[in-house]
């Protein structure tokens, strides 16, 4: 008899561990994700979380921040006041990658703490040995060089009429692509296939990812950059000009579109956008007599159809992809002010030069990504533009002219390499 009663009570506390083991193990899991949503979220967004005490010391700061932009950037090596971080406990160490933030500790079974710094927004100073500056005399170089071409810059908007507000794209400002930071003061108008690539990462480390992140990344640098960077109405862009400076890469129109074009037509990611677009120029435009000539037996459409194609776009009005658009009229330089421009051609400098002015030697350093996929950009332009007739190179120029002028670049060379005029011209183009 007491037997049988031990017996029972030992089923029923066995039962209890068993409901009360199971609730546990549900809630744990339920706790964890709670805890991270409710106490990182801010954190892994790129929010800093401060004391009111350090919330007091930064509105001051703010207020101080009125005079050029050259007083807040000397502030820049360091952060102007501490941040709070917290370790976060990663919930699945083959998920949940991108929840990653700084953290310490040991691995314990798969609920580990991790020491990466995959998305954060405390920005690790590149330490002094490693950085990268120019002479006293080479920064006085690229500063003449930076007076005279933001005074070309004028002269040009100033004799075309460029400076006049109007209601074409070219008399309109835009400042769509503009990335605005407030909190390092630095403006920048995206150029696409004019070091986009590399820029784009650097301004996606001063929006607080690292770059460790950004080098391991599948994620597109651009949507990255725009969950951080808002686009700005022309008022917001001029409010923070005051305290700015604002930056615009130029490079040679036709080398920047030539670019454009083996980027994305020729290594075109199969059933990408620009593969459909471009196997669609090849059904319109291999065709034509003038281009079949000259038109490989290849998927993407020849370099002669592209330009066709373009031309066509240009003459109907139609929407000019943003790798193909004219940098005037994608930034308008003419209408919103830029502080410094820097050109492809002597970008090694510019950027040292911009980084030194800005004070974030301590903070980014120059970046070389997507630069050309192995020959020689001299040969390419030889290559390329020698399959044009110097017809469909003044007419490619008729709509590049504004890049060529403004930012001093030269169309002699490449008609020194055109073929003899057709009978046909381009504006024939498809209907």
């Amino acid at each position: 008899m007491k037997l049988s009663k031990s017996l029972a009570n030992c089923r029923a506390i066995r039962r209890y561990l068993l409901i009360f083991t199971a609730v546990s193990l549900l809630l744990l899991p339920l706790s964890l994700v709670y805890l991270v949503w409710n106490e990182q979220l801010q954190k892994i967004r790129g929010f800093e979380q401060q004391s009111p005490q350090q919330q007091s010391q930064q509105q001051h700061s703010q207020q101080q921040q009125q005079a050029p932009h050259q007083q807040p950037a000397q502030q820049h090596g360091q952060l102007p006041y501490p941040v709070v971080r917290y370790p976060v406990l990663l919930l699945n160490k083959n998920k949940n990658k991108d929840l990653t933030v700084v953290a310490t500790g040991k691995t314990k079974n798969k609920w580990r703490y991790v020491d990466k710094d995959s998305n954060q927004t405390l920005l690790p100073l590149i330490p002094e040995y490693a950085v990268q500056t120019l002479t006293p005399q080479e920064m006085l170089q690229v500063e003449q060089r930076m007076d005279q071409r933001r005074e070309r810059l004028r002269d040009k908007c100033s004799a075309y009429g460029l400076d006049v507000l109007g209601h074409d794209s070219w008399h309109t400002p835009n400042t769509w692509e503009f990335l605005v930071n407030k909190k390092y003061h630095i403006i920048w108008c995206n150029v696409f296939k004019a070091a986009s690539s590399s820029w784009m990462f650097n301004f996606n480390v001063l929006a607080g990812y690292s770059p460790a992140y950004l080098r391991k990344t599948k994620k597109i640098l651009l949507n990255l950059a725009r969950e951080r960077y808002p686009r700005v109405t022309l008022d917001e862009l001029r409010e923070a000009q005051n305290y700015s400076l604002t930056f615009i890469i130029a490079r040679d129109p036709f080398e920047r579109l030539l670019s454009a074009y083996r980027d994305k037509m020729v290594f075109a990611l199969p059933y990408s956008f620009h593969d459909k677009l471009g196997r669609s120029i090849v059904r319109n435009y291999r065709k034509k007599p003038s281009l079949a000539a000259r038109a490989a037996n290849t998927k993407f459409p020849s370099f002669p159809e592209f330009v066709h194609w373009l031309l066509d776009q240009v003459k109907r009005g139609s929407f000019i992809d943003m790798h193909f658009v004219a940098a005037t009229s994608f930034c308008t330089p003419c209408l919103i002010r830029f502080d410094m421009i820097l050109k492809f051609e002597s970008l090694a400098e510019d950027q040292l030069y911009l980084i030194e002015k800005t004070g974030l030697k301590r903070v980014i350093a120059p970046v070389w990504r997507n630069m050309g996929k192995g020959r020689k950009t001299h040969e390419l332009q030889q290559q390329f533009y020698a399959q044009l007739t110097r017809q469909e190179m003044l007419e490619l120029y008729e709509y590049y002219k504004y890049d060529f002028e403004l930012f001093d670049y030269d169309i002699q060379e490449y008609l020194q390499v055109a073929r003899p005029d057709e009978a046909e011209s381009p504006a024939a183009g498809t209907k």
